[in-house]
């Protein structure tokens, strides 16, 4: 199952996973989305707002009619705003956390029992499941104006980290997947309030920013390493960002010894 699936990194990971052959239930809240999500790729859609704890029983209960669970992937989430902490809108950060923490953990809950029942054997006869949650850099470094975003984050991995605790000595592997600058149609543009050429700006000369087709590579290939293999963490950058502070604009290109950029 692959959450957030009408846009960005959930649908091209559900995309990723039919083109590999899964079978893939996509749920997000835009039912016209999925439904063409749907026609394209054969994904079964459930449409729910996993804020909505009824909402999220729902999706469980059409889960459990459709079949086992091998693998759930947790992208649902985002950003509102860029104002400071003393500036910040209280229902933005109280949204952020409902969309990337609670909703989470709501998932995971729910899905558990399902994951367990539908735990399988790789290729080499290893029987497992796997919660892949996408998180985000955010969780970890601190910038001005991301207060409210990378407080939802930081408890989301935190989420993740205690939850692979909990789950220690079962055959489900946990793992947090943190992207840095993944340029998406809609990520920057809903933080910032709908101002396109705002988004635009953030990806302005980076030489190959990350798009969502390459987190989702990065999930698939994690879910069909060996069932024993357990990725903790994966921070994924492009190659234009070697730090959360340090992305480089303008074309890449090879220096001569000692130079600098």
């Amino acid at each position: 199952m692959v959450t957030g699936a009408s846009s960005g990194i959930g649908e091209a990971t559900a995309r990723e996973l039919r083109r590999r052959g899964w079978e893939v239930v996509a749920t997000a809240r835009r039912a016209d989305r999925l439904d063409a999500l749907a026609a394209e790729t054969g994904v079964e859609p459930v449409v729910a707002d996993l804020t909505s704890p009824d909402d999220v029983a729902r999706l469980t209960a059409r889960v459990a009619e459709i079949g086992p669970v091998q693998a759930l992937v947790n992208v649902a989430g985002g950003a509102l705003g860029v104002e400071s902490v003393e500036q910040g809108s209280e229902d933005d950060w109280r949204r952020m956390f409902e969309t990337n923490v609670l909703a989470t953990k709501d998932v995971i809950a729910t899905l558990l029992p399902l994951l367990r029942e539908g735990a399988s054997a790789d290729a080499n006869g290893f029987v497992h499941a796997d919660i892949v949650t996408v998180t985000s850099t955010a969780a970890s470094v601190r910038y001005e104006g991301g207060a409210g975003y990378s407080a939802a984050k930081a408890a989301e991995a935190a989420l993740v980290d205690v939850l692979r605790l909990e789950l220690a000595g079962e055959p489900i592997r946990v793992t947090d997947i943190a992207p840095g600058l993944v340029h998406t149609p809609e990520f920057s543009k809903v933080r910032l309030r709908g101002d396109a050429d705002a988004a635009e700006r953030i990806y302005e000369d980076v030489d190959h920013p990350l798009v969502a087709g390459d987190i989702a590579l990065v999930i698939a290939g994690t879910l069909e390493l060996p069932g024993h293999v357990n990725l903790d963490k994966i921070v994924v950058r492009p190659i234009a960002q070697a730090a959360h502070y340090k992305l480089v604009r303008g074309p890449l290109e090879v220096r001569g010894p000692g130079e600098r950029s």
